[in-house]
Order: structure tokens, then C-alpha cells, then sequence
């Protein structure tokens, strides 16, 4: 909304916010929870998991590699969808878990590709997008928001983080190591 505020469209902006909480709103009611919660039980006890993204769900997958990583202590790394050829396919084995942010926008069909090429390399796919594709092993739906699809994006990723934590016996509210904030001298 600020951007589109400095912009000189700050009712377009105030639009585009409403529309993302109720798409929010829309993961968190609807059928969602219960196959995030299958996940993390099918994922447990994976060493590794990754995030890719392009646009503006790149920051969605390094979001979601984090929160995973802090909660749940599973090696997770998120990358650009562009950098897939520059190292992290090296990455992928038989049921690497890989979380693909795909948005309705220009870089849909990039993302997709992306996640066809790891999936030929033996990835398991988890699609986070608004509509379903034969490349996803599991697809969880997100409505389409349009520019700002990284705040209902990224929400999936955050309960699987919370329900990896739980399935593997750790207290999500208290990751090891971790301070609420940082002070600095």
C-alpha cells in the first residue's frame, strides 16, 4: 500500500490490501490446514528442504526457508528460480522436497518450468499457487491476489513451518538461539 501510495494510487493500493487479507482469510478457513498438517507429517524427518520463486515470490521462498529452518531446525534454503541452473539443482536427489511460489503473473511460466526441470531429477513438488499443475506432487491453493500474492504465499509455508515443528516434538514459540530482538553495542 505505501508503494503504491507514493505512486499516487493509494486507493488501488488500499484495494490490493484488502483483497490479500481476504485471501488470507480464505487459507486460513478453508480445507488448507489439514493437508499442511499431512505434510509436515510426510516431511518430519527430511534433512533438507527448498524454496523457489521468482518476482516477487523470490522473497516468499527465502521467507519460507527461513521460517522452516528457525522452528522446526530442518536445513531449508530458499532460491531465485532464475539461479537453479547455477548450483542448486546439484541439490536435488530422489524426494528432495522442493516448495515452488507460483503467482499469476509473468513469471508463472518461468516458475513452472523451474519446478519440471527438479521434478525430472526425482524432486517432490509442493505447489503453493492458485491453480493446480501435473508438475505438483501436492498443491496447496492460494488465492490469486495478484501483485501482492507473497503475503497469502508465504502463509502456507509458515504453517508447515509450525506443524514441522510440532510433528518433530519442538516448541514453536521457542526456537533455540533465537532472541525477539536485536540489540546491538
Amino acid at each position: 500500500m505505501l508503494a503504491a501510495g507514493i505512486g499516487g494510487k493509494l486507493n488501488e493500493g488500499k484495494r490490493m490490501v484488502a483483497k490479500a487479507a481476504r485471501g488470507v482469510k480464505e487459507i486460513l478457513d478453508g480445507e488448507n490446514g489439514a493437508k499442511i498438517r499431512a505434510l509436515a507429517k510426510q516431511l518430519k524427518d527430511v534433512d533438507h528442504l527448498y524454496a523457489i520463486g521468482r518476482g516477487v515470490n523470490y522473497p516468499t521462498a527465502l521467507e519460507a526457508a527461513l521460517k522452516i529452518k528457525e522452528v522446526s531446525y530442518i536445513h531449508a534454503e530458499g532460491f531465485a528460480g532464475g539461479e537453479l541452473k547455477h548450483g542448486v539443482i546439484a541439490l536435488v536427489e530422489e524426494g528432495t522436497p522442493f516448495m515452488v511460489f507460483v503467482a499469476s503473473d509473468r513469471t508463472r511460466e518461468s516458475v513452472l518450468s523451474n519446478a519440471k526441470e527438479i521434478k525430472s531429477r526425482g524432486a517432490f513438488i509442493i505447489g503453493i499457487a492458485p491453480e493446480d499443475n501435473e508438475v505438483f506432487d501436492v498443491w496447496i491453493k492460494v488465492p490469486d491476489v495478484g501483485p501482492a500474492s507473497p503475503i497469502v504465499n508465504v502463509l502456507p509455508a509458515q504453517l508447515l513451518a509450525y506443524y514441522l515443528a510440532v510433528e518433530r516434538g519442538l516448541d514453536p514459540d521457542k526456537p533455540r538461539n533465537l532472541a525477539k530482538s536485536v540489540t546491538v553495542k
